[in-house]
């Protein structure tokens, strides 16, 4: 299940990654931090990094501004 629908929305677990992606961590502690299976947070974050919501440095990934907009915008 993507977590950005093709209207740009998104998803409940694309809302979850992003949230617990607000300061830097590790996937296996955005794993820990936002219920969510570690597959699904490694697929979502791929998918956020591709389009500009999320950023990795060092291994640990961080909402971007854009990413953390749109989270806002949606809450």
């Amino acid at each position: 299940m993507p977590c950005i629908d093709g209207s740009g929305k998104l998803s409940e677990s694309g809302r979850r990654i992003l949230a617990a992606l607000a300061r830097p961590i590790t996937l296996e502690e955005a794993a820990r931090q936002s219920g969510l299976p570690l597959y699904r947070i490694r697929s979502g974050a791929r998918e956020m990094v591709q389009a500009g919501l999320v950023e990795e440095k060092a291994g640990a990934y961080m909402a971007t501004p854009a990413g953390q907009a749109l989270l806002r915008a949606e809450s």
